[in-house]
C-alpha cells in the first residue's frame, strides 16, 4: 500500500481484481522474468536507474519489485499464476507482527554508529506515534528483521511471515539525512516490514493520480500495478499524496518527465521523504488496532 494500505489477506487466499482476458505466453514469461529479476537484483541496477531517473527517490531505483519490495518465491509463483489468468490481485500472508512487537538486529559490520543512531531515531519515532514496539533479537528468536547497509539501495520485505524467518531491511550507507538515510525513507522501509505497500498501489488510485505510461522506463511498467480492494484496505483514511509511502512524480521516468500526475490539488510535495504524515501514523495505528485509532 502506499503505505497506507494494509494488506489484509491471509496466506493462500485467492481473489481476483477486475479479471481480464488471459495473457499470452510471452506476456506471462516476460512478467515472470521481471519478478525473478527483481528478487535477484543485488543493486547493480541502482546506478543505472539513478542516471536514467535522477529525480526519483533512491528506494524507487533500488531494483526490487516496485523499487524496494523483496518478493518471496511463493509470492512470485502466486503472482505469475494469477497474472496468467488475467488477474491483478495477489496472495499475501497475514502481515501484522505478533503482539505488535518487531524483533530486529543490525546485521554485519558495515553500518557505523551514525547510521545506527539514525535507524534508532526512526524506531523511536514509530514507537512514539504508535503502539508498535521494537526489541533486539535474543538467542532463540528465529523470526526477526536483519537491518543491513549493503550498497544496493533501500528495500525490505513486506509484513510478518513466520516461515520466512529472517526478514530483510537494507539501507545503503549514506550521510544521515541523505539517500536511504533520510528519516522518512527509513520509516518508509519499516512500514513495509509492518505490512504496508505503496500508496499509489491502492485500488482507487486512478481517482487521484494519472500514470503517464509514455514516460515510464520500458520494462518497469509492472511497478505501477494497483491492487484490488479484496487485498487492500484503505482503513477509511483518505488518499495521501505526501505520504512517505507514495512514489515521487518522477518514479521510473525515462525522460525526466513525470510518471505520476496528481488529479486533485494537494498541499506539499508528492513523494516527499522529509517527514511522516499524520495519515501515515494513523494507518499504522489502525492496522495494528492501537488504542484510540
Amino acid at each position: 500500500m502506499t503505505f497506507m494500505f494494509a494488506v489484509i489477506l491471509c496466506a493462500l487466499a485467492t481473489v481476483g481484481a477486475s479479471p481480464s482476458a488471459a495473457r499470452s505466453r510471452k506476456e506471462i514469461e516476460d512478467y515472470k522474468q521481471f519478478l525473478k529479476a527483481s528478487k535477484a537484483s543485488n543493486g547493480n541496477g541502482l546506478l543505472v536507474f539513478n542516471k536514467i531517473s535522477p529525480l526519483a527517490n533512491p528506494e524507487e531505483n533500488s531494483g526490487k519489485y516496485q523499487g524496494d519490495i523483496i518478493l518471496d518465491d511463493y509470492m512470485i509463483e502466486a503472482m505469475v499464476d494469477q497474472y496468467a489468468s488475467g488477474q491483478n490481485a495477489y496472495v499475501w500472508p497475514e502481515t501484522t507482527w505478533p503482539d505488535n512487537v518487531v524483533v530486529w538486529e543490525i546485521g554485519g559490520d558495515n553500518l557505523e554508529h551514525i547510521h545506527e543512531a539514525a535507524i534508532l531515531d526512526a524506531i523511536e519515532d514509530i514507537q512514539n506515534h504508535t503502539c508498535i514496539k521494537f526489541r533486539l533479537r535474543q538467542p532463540g528468536d528465529t523470526v526477526y528483521v536483519k537491518v543491513t547497509g549493503n550498497p544496493g539501495g533501500c528495500y525490505a520485505h513486506v509484513g510478518y511471515w513466520e516461515p520466512r524467518g529472517e526478514h530483510q531491511l537494507n539501507l545503503a550507507k549514506n550521510t544521515p539525512g541523505v539517500g536511504c538515510f533520510r528519516h522518512a525513507t527509513i520509516v518508509h522501509e519499516w512500514m513495509h516490514i509492518l505490512g504496508f505497500l505503496h500508496m499509489q498501489s491502492t485500488y482507487n488510485r486512478d481517482n487521484y493520480v494519472q500514470i503517464m505510461e509514455k514516460n515510464i522506463i520500458s520494462g518497469t511498467e509492472h511497478n505501477f500495478e494497483a491492487y484490488g480492494k479484496d487485498l487492500i484496505s484503505n482503513l477509511d483514511i483518505d488518499y495521501d499524496y505526501v505520504s512517505c509511502l507514495h512514489y515521487s512524480r518522477y518514479a521510473f521516468s525515462s525522460n525526466g518527465e513525470p510518471t505520476i500526475v496528481a488529479l486533485k490539488e494537494h498541499e506539499g510535495t508528492m513523494g516527499q521523504r522529509q517527514y511522516v504524515t499524520d495519515k501515515d501514523w494513523l494507518r499504522i495505528n489502525r492496522h495494528y488496532k492501537c488504542p484510540g485509532a
